[in-house]
């Protein structure tokens, strides 16, 4: 059954009590079928990665490769669905898996179960940090922007409003909850980053709970990635802020590319080959807009079993920007706001990064070089 538009200002607290209990049973649910560990796929027959008869094998007889069914990992998405990292490959093959939490790929990382992911940056700093800088390199960008801050229009008509109020963010210390925490600081509220109570109440609530919290009026708005964000608009909710006009350019790293240090010694031209692809595919996209789109969609459609709707599609995939850059110094004020929230004990991101593949990649496409904003390796 469709969700209704909610509009009912005056909502009784126990309704609004009966209605946050049932989407806490709803999330309970989610999140015990998809506890660590279970919630990678396997998708080696997604997309378009057949091998070319005859093709070069470098040195590795395949590359195993993580990311999200989720338009901020666009690049994979399409990269997979066109083949056109299996043709920077060549005769090593692409296998994928794909997973609906960074934990949960960082834990796949860490098995061996994957080579190399596109993942947000609180999963590969807090991934680094407590291996000790021995598990896992930053090793390129993919995407920028496609944050928002959705409310309902009936109860939140300016910022000020959200004081009181409930507002949802995906998990406890990830991207979108550690940018929500700093935006209420820098307003001057205090909430508990552990409980998320406050001046204004944090709800950790699964993407794929959100729509159906904010439907049932258990929560006033969400800090969200898209599509949730125009998932949100497409049934009601109005855009209160772009997080895009919180940093300078409107530039900040929402993914980026993570490979095992281990595959990155051991195979440093498959990993090369894997940025090129990457690379490659950016291109491909910023060069035909709507049909990378559509590509997008289809391999969503491919793993989830349904395409997004014109309506959520449209403007989110307007709201994101993909990139080979992965933004080095933002990823540096993120772990800053973390530490302030006290989610994270002050990080040592020295050698977080290694751009010599990428850079060596962009060079050989004739492009400009990226910095690791002195957070590289020695």
């Amino acid at each position: 059954m469709p969700a209704r538009r909610p509009s009912r200002i005056h909502r009784t607290a126990s309704h609004r009590t009966v209605a946050a209990a049932a989407v806490l049973s709803l999330l309970l649910g989610a999140l015990a079928a998809c506890g660590y560990g279970s919630e990678a796929r396997k998708d080696d027959k997604a997309g378009k990665a057949v091998l070319v008869a005859g093709a070069q094998k470098l040195s590795a007889d395949s590359v195993r490769i993580g990311y999200f069914p989720n338009l901020t990992h666009a690049t994979p998405l399409v990269g997979v669905q066109e083949g056109l990292f299996q043709k920077e490959l060549g005769g090593t093959q692409v296998r994928t898996a794909t997973f609906n939490a960074g934990p949960s790929e960082i834990e796949a990382l860490n098995a061996g179960s994957i080579d190399i992911g596109w993942i947000g940056p609180s999963p590969a700093v807090n991934g680094f940090t407590k291996s000790g800088g021995k598990n896992l390199r930053i090793i390129g960008g993919s995407a920028s922007g496609g944050v928002k801050l959705v409310v309902n229009p009936d109860r939140i008509k300016s910022p000020d409003d959200l004081k009181g109020k409930t507002i949802a963010t995906p998990q406890l210390g990830n991207t979108q909850d550690v940018a929500f925490l700093n935006w209420i600081s820098e307003r001057g509220w205090k909430v508990d980053a552990q409980s998320g109570k406050g001046d204004v109440d944090v709800a950790r609530t699964d993407n794929k709970v959100i729509p159906n919290a904010y439907a049932s009026g258990a929560i006033d708005g969400a800090w969200v990635p898209e599509p949730t964000a125009s998932k949100l608009v497409s049934e009601g909710a109005k855009v209160l802020l772009d997080e895009s006009d919180l940093w300078p350019d409107g530039k900040f790293v929402i993914t980026h590319i993570i490979v095992s240090q281990e595959f990155l010694a051991d195979h440093p031209d498959v990993v090369e080959a894997v940025l090129r692809g990457s690379v490659r595919t950016n291109e491909w996209i910023k060069a035909d807009p709507e049909r990378a789109k559509a590509s997008a969609n289809a391999a969503l459609k491919a793993l989830s079993g349904k395409e997004l709707p014109p309506d959520v599609i449209d403007p989110a995939w307007k709201s994101l920007r993909t990139t080979d850059d992965p933004l080095a110094a933002t990823l540096r004020a993120q772990a800053d706001h973390a530490v302030q929230a006290r989610l994270l004990k002050e990080p040592d991101l020295s050698g977080v990064y290694d751009l010599a593949p990428l850079n060596k990649a962009l060079r050989s496409l004739g492009r400009l070089e990226v910095s690791d904003a002195g957070l590289g390796v020695p």
